[in-house]
């Protein structure tokens, strides 16, 4: 890709010096490893039997689930079905939501046509947040569909479990968490998570593989910056198509009238 590839590798190392797990951006490259995120789920999950089969990242050619969807790291489990990993340090949306959402978009797109509900393949959703969501000092927490009459729970395929940086508990969950706000990872605990690290920070191939990553991201934040421009052209100043594409793109203005529209409508 363009402007890291010349890079020296002292100058890579600077770039992702300041990058920690809990970043959109290094999480990406993080997870695309199918030890880590093996690793992260038997702690996560309480459960040392768990295999992960694959990893989908979002930029990975596998996706097939479309950017609607949120995949942070979609893993395969051998017998488990599948588990969404997703990393959140902003609290400003509704996270029960948004979980629900990519769960049961998830669950859709992997349905066979014709196929019996009994054989829906079960969904795990793993919440990792740099807050507490529920305020109830848990580092972690388990959501259940629950009878409200009887207070049994009810398995209907969908596990969800919210764990998160901020309360600090002596446990191995709170302790592995930790290790997602840190800059530089050396727990002989969580071997795989320092091995991936150690990668990702101090070895050319990894360097180089965040970098592309940051790249893609800056592009992104222009991109969405171009289209913001291009609306407010549009609907304050009446600006004409072919003054905007003088300094943009026709992707750029077709988004931003895609956008307009649906503005409109809602």
């Amino acid at each position: 890709m363009g402007k890291y590839r010349g890079f020296t590798f002292e100058e890579k190392q600077e770039r992702v010096r300041d990058f920690r797990p809990i970043d959109d951006a290094f999480f990406e490259v993080l997870a695309d490893d199918i030890g880590f995120c093996q690793e992260m789920l038997r702690i996560l999950l309480d459960d040392e039997t768990l295999i992960v089969d694959e990893v989908i990242v979002q930029s990975s050619t596998k996706n097939i689930y479309g950017r609607s969807v949120r995949l942070d790291a979609l893993c395969s489990l051998k017998n488990r079905g599948k588990c969404n990993v997703e990393v959140q340090r902003s609290d400003s949306d509704d996270h029960l939501r948004r979980v629900r959402f990519n769960a049961s978009s998830i669950t859709v797109r992997d349905s066979e046509t014709k196929q019996k509900f009994k054989e829906t393949e079960d969904v795990i959703v793993v919440y990792i947040s740099q807050f507490d969501i529920f305020k109830g000092n848990r580092a972690i927490y388990h959501v259940d569909s629950v009878i409200r009459e009887t207070g049994e729970a009810v398995a209907d395929g969908l596990e969800r479990v919210f764990v998160n940086t901020q309360v600090k508990d002596n446990t191995t969950i709170s302790e592995y968490l930790d290790c997602f706000l840190r800059k530089e990872v050396n727990n002989c605990k969580f071997p795989e998570f320092t091995k991936r690290m150690n990668y990702l920070k101090h070895q050319e191939g990894g360097l180089q593989t965040v970098c592309e990553v940051m790249e893609r991201y800056e592009k992104k934040a222009v991109a969405e910056a171009n289209v913001k421009a291009i609306k407010k052209m549009i609907s304050e100043y009446h600006a004409t198509r072919e003054s905007i594409l003088e300094d943009y793109t026709e992707e750029e203005y077709s988004l931003a009238l895609n956008e307009l529209a649906e503005e409109k409508n809602n």
